[in-house]
Order: structure tokens, then sequence, then C-alpha cells
């Protein structure tokens, strides 16, 4: 079987402590998830975590590689200024810090960070009445979900305040115009919260390709018990699912954890 990673890299596991290194090989999982998902969009969009420790440093993808290249040490380590503290020979991209950084100086509980581009998720970003309780995916998502308006490409650090402030406690988002993000305190379920809300976003589009006209819209009650059901099952779920998506990875994508 190939390996997965198709650059070549120092590894830097044991040259950073092991806390460091579970995050980079869990966030390298994540960007070979994406691409795995046909979700990527080249080398654009971002996905990052928070370094466990006193600083505030997270890592991001480096410019330049696909998502299916990306391995653990490759990850670029940076500041809440953006400033690369790390030896690299790549760059970061500076919309995936505006987005980032603002989330996880806001958000102490956003460890990993995920910003998609996706069609699904671009086209129902686009639509006014935004993701539709019409589907059991939906449903799961909807009470954590939130919107924010495009303003243009996301380079304008003074967009970070108002996206900040229209996340708010959410774990999901629409970016207007623009894509989908999710926020959680694990890689595991960061995914799944991204998982749902863009299969809930293909299924709409889906559902629409037929007209807006006959469309069920969840009866009101079926939309709380949901609500109700998912406060307590939704990191189980997550916990579960996360190593048969790293055996996914291992079959498929191998060389992520280099």
């Amino acid at each position: 079987m190939a390996d997965g990673s198709m650059v070549n890299v120092a590894s830097l596991k044991g040259k950073v402590s092991d806390a460091e290194w579970q995050v980079r090989v869990n966030l390298a999982a994540l960007y070979r998830l994406v691409a795995h998902m046909g979700w990527d969009d080249m080398i654009y969009t971002h996905i990052s975590a928070r370094i466990p420790g006193p600083e505030h440093h997270f890592l991001i993808n480096p410019y330049g590689l696909f998502f299916e290249e990306i391995t653990a040490s490759s990850l670029v380590k940076i500041d809440l200024d953006g400033d690369i503290i790390q030896d690299t020979e790549y760059a970061i991209n500076p919309a995936g810090f505006t987005i980032h950084s603002a989330v996880h100086a806001a958000r102490e509980d956003a460890q990993f960070v995920m910003h998609l581009h996706s069609d699904q998720g671009v086209a129902v970003s686009a639509q006014t009445e935004g993701l539709l309780p019409i589907s059991q995916h939906a449903l799961v998502c909807i009470p954590q979900l939130s919107y924010h308006d495009y303003e243009g490409i996301a380079l304008n650090l003074d967009e970070r305040e108002r996206l900040v402030a229209d996340l708010g406690d959410k774990n999901m988002m629409l970016l207007r115009n623009h894509g989908t993000l999710a926020v959680g305190e694990t890689a595991a379920r960061c995914w799944n919260s991204m998982f749902f809300l863009e299969r809930a976003c293909k299924q709409q589009v889906m559902a629409l390709s037929g007209g807006r006209k006959h469309i069920l819209i969840a009866p009101q009650a079926a939309q709380e018990e949901v609500a109700r059901q998912m406060v307590n099952s939704a990191p189980v779920s997550a916990a579960l699912s996360w190593p048969g998506c790293l055996r996914l990875l291992d079959r498929h994508l191998p060389g992520y954890d280099a």
C-alpha cells in the first residue's frame, strides 16, 4: 500500500512534547479525512489546533501542500499574532490565520477549528433560508448552528470580532457565500460536527433539486426531541467513531502520523 505522504519533511517525533505530537497526529488525520471525503479545495481552507500549555500556540497547514500530503511533522506552529515559531520551510495563509486565531482566542473549548469550502457547504451557505430542518442530520446540527455574513476574503483583522460574536457558544457555523466551520474540544468532536453539517448540506442540495415547493419540514416536536437527545450522545458517538476514522486512513491514506 502506498504511503499517503508525498513530501519529505523531517520527523518532529521526539523533538516536541508528547502532548504536542498527539495534537499534530490528530490534526494531520483531520486534513487527510477531509481529502478522503473530497471536501478539500487544493491548498485553500484550513484546520487548526491549539497546542496544550500556557502559551497560546496553535498548528495550521503549511501553505502549498494539498490536504492529502499533510503530515504531523509538516504542520506549522504559530502564535496569535500569526508569527511562525518553529523552523520550517513553509509559510501560512493569512486568511486562515484571521479566522482561526479569532476562534482560538475567544473560545477556550475550541481546541480544533475546521473551515471548508465544499460544494454543498457553499451552496447551502448561499441559500437565504440557510440549513432547513428536513433531515435527521440537519436536526442534529441546527441547535448548534450559527451564521456569519460574507465580508470578502478573510484578510481583514477587524472581521474577527464580528465572526466570534456570530459564533457565540455554538459549535458549527455557515459562513454566508463562503462555506462551513466547526469547532470541538477534541479532533473527534470537531470531525463529527463537520461530518454531520456537510452531510446535512448535501442532503439539502439533493432535496431542493426538485424545487422548494414540496419540501417536507420535520415536525417541531421532532426537532425539539432530537435536540434533547443529542445533548449527551454527541460526545460519546464522536469518541466511538474516531478510531474507525483513523483505521480508514491507515488503509487509504497512510503516513499522516509521520
